[in-house]
């Protein structure tokens, strides 16, 4: 019997590289993207395969063909995707925000993430699941947070709609909303003040690792999670 495909959006750092490395080791088969330049990761992972394609997920048409390669290479749909690929631009309050920095963080993190996760709604296999990833930060209001936030809560108004899509198919959706993460994109241009407090968000007084996240992606994409369904789950140290 073949193996499983999972197909990870935005896998080549952080959160994404784990949860690639993190569903190879459940067993997957598992397709990634990145944006132009092709990471130096390697083409098996134990005994899963490992394929990179370039993807940007602002062009329906190049999502869609992600689907279509990894059909091709793999000799199947996947039966996971992982809808990780997004950004994040520096934090301001809404009265001085930019509006083309909102445009920029609409474009790939709503339109971007509505591309990846219609696509998947339409090639994943019966039986599959989606997994979207968003923030913890969708509840707890922060000054300056409110654009980056909102753009994760249209995603996980998505992901709750497509729930209800989705279960005639026996396919599983749920969202991932971790809090602060040390990956590239939470250090870029924070103070160290900046990061002490991030992990004073957490009575355990620090953040999470991108492992920490991948293991409950990894988790919900397995047969355990088989009646977790439209959730979102919020791996955040206790964050409240």
């Amino acid at each position: 019997m073949s193996k499983q495909i999972a197909l990870v959006f935005g896998g080549t750092r952080g959160i994404g590289a784990a949860c690639v490395h993190k569903l190879a080791e459940a067993g997957y088969d598992v397709a990634y993207t990145y944006v132009s330049s092709a990471p130096n990761l390697p083409a098996n992972l134990g005994g899963s395969r490992i394929k990179g394609y370039a993807v940007d997920i602002c062009d329906s048409s190049q999502v869609a063909q992600a689907f279509a390669d990894v059909a091709r290479d793999f000799g199947a749909a996947p039966s996971c995707v992982v809808a990780n690929a997004g950004i994040n631009v520096p934090p301001g309050p809404v009265a001085q925000f930019k509006p083309e920095a909102f445009r920029q963080l609409v474009e790939v993190n709503i339109v971007g993430a509505f591309n990846v996760l219609s696509a998947a709604a339409q090639h994943v296999l019966d039986g599959g699941n989606i997994i979207a990833l968003t923030t913890s930060m969708v509840r707890v209001g922060i000054p300056g947070g409110g654009p980056y936030t909102a753009t994760k809560a249209a995603v996980e108004s998505l992901v709750r709609s497509m729930a209800k899509e989705l279960a005639g198919r026996g396919v599983r959706v749920n969202a991932v909303a971790p809090g602060p993460v040390d990956t590239d994109l939470f250090r870029a241009g924070k103070t160290d003040e900046a990061k002490a407090k991030a992990a004073g968000m957490s009575p355990f007084n620090r953040i999470g690792t991108p492992d920490e996240i991948a293991e409950v992606v990894s988790f919900l994409a397995s047969a355990k999670a088989s009646w977790i369904h439209g959730q979102v789950i919020q791996p955040n140290g206790g964050m409240i």
